[in-house]
């Protein structure tokens, strides 16, 4: 059996070898330093003791002040990485993130790069409730000069991290909380995964799942129910959501003829979305059925358990879009 690696251990050992390799690489964020315990989620653990507090720094409660320090230290040479603890506090510096690290590069006539990472965490399922739960990525994807990524799995997390650092402009880097405990076989040091590439998950005949993060899972158990039905589904893992790899999706879709696209996010005004906007484009005429949008409910997140079982996207929704998929008459 081949080692096994949790996405905790791998984002750590991408940011370990990040800042090994370049000194201007720091991290920035509330809690990360070994005096508050390597960070709520211990990504940033045993860090301190390598490179010191001046490069893992522990700031105070403001996401302002982290996301606003970063993009001067972008500016001056640096590499920086900010973790804001949770996704939804990422609101309190929209306009650092998105009038500064976005645009000073068009500001500047290409003349100044920006080459920070935002790394934030968010999830449903946990009881977090409505203020810290959200996934937020269509945002984003909707801002030119941001790139969007999030893993699903624990070597993807490693590669798409270190490619994310290595990147000379803003990325969003979203991590689910759900996730952090999962393993993956380990990929070794020095794995990258270049930005802006899906995968092919699982390869089918009948029908196309494009999604992302946490809800690959979901997609993946759905594929093997569907398959006992005789119904050979194509997972693809965007990996990046912006930009994303409109390549492999349509040639997906367009060897497939039907296509669901599932995310975790709210389903109105969505990523899914603009995907399934862009597969209509592209393939009118030669898909076999609508393309189906599957999103959690237009509602902030419950706290309680069972409305918050009842607001993630389901999972026997996701195999009926399939099925209807099939089974569409014109």
């Amino acid at each position: 059996m081949s080692a096994q690696i949790t996405m905790t251990q791998a984002i750590n050992r991408a940011i370990d070898e990040a800042m090994a390799e370049d000194e201007g690489v720091i991290l920035l964020g509330e809690d990360v330093a070994a005096k508050q315990g390597g960070g709520v989620f211990k990504i940033s653990a045993g860090l301190t003791e390598k490179y010191g507090e001046n490069r893992v720094r522990a700031t105070p409660i403001s996401e302002q002040a982290i996301v606003g320090a970063c993009v001067g230290a972008a500016l001056a040479g640096f590499r920086p990485i900010a973790e804001i603890m949770l996704m939804n506090f990422v609101t309190v510096a929209m306009d650092q993130i998105v009038n500064h690290a976005a645009k000073l590069r068009f500001m500047s006539g290409g003349q100044t790069n920006v080459p920070l990472v935002i790394r934030t965490t968010t999830g449903v399922g946990v009881g977090f409730g409505g203020q810290h739960s959200d996934m937020l990525e269509a945002w984003f994807a909707h801002v030119a000069g941001l790139k969007v990524v999030t893993p699903s799995n624990a070597a993807d997390a490693q590669g798409l991290m270190r490619a994310a650092i290595a990147c000379n402009d803003p990325v969003i880097f979203i991590e689910n909380i759900l996730c952090y405990g999962l393993k993956s076989d380990d990929p070794g040091p020095g794995h990258i995964v270049p930005l802006g590439k899906a995968a092919v998950t699982l390869e089918g005949s009948d029908c196309s799942i494009i999604t992302y993060g946490r809800t690959v899972l979901d997609a993946l158990e759905i594929a093997e129910r569907l398959a006992g039905e005789g119904i050979s589904v194509e997972v693809i893992d965007l990996r990046t959501i912006a930009p994303y790899d409109e390549a492999t999706v349509t040639a997906s879709v367009e060897k497939t003829g039907r296509a669901v696209v599932l995310h975790e996010a709210v389903k109105q005004y969505g990523t899914g979305a603009e995907i399934a906007s862009r597969l209509n484009e592209k393939l009118f005429g030669k898909l076999k059925a609508p393309v189906t949008r599957i999103g959690g409910a237009f509602s902030a997140v419950p706290m309680a358990n069972a409305l918050e079982q009842a607001w993630i996207p389901n999972k026997d929704a996701i195999a009926d879009a399939v099925r209807a998929a099939m089974n569409w008459k014109g």
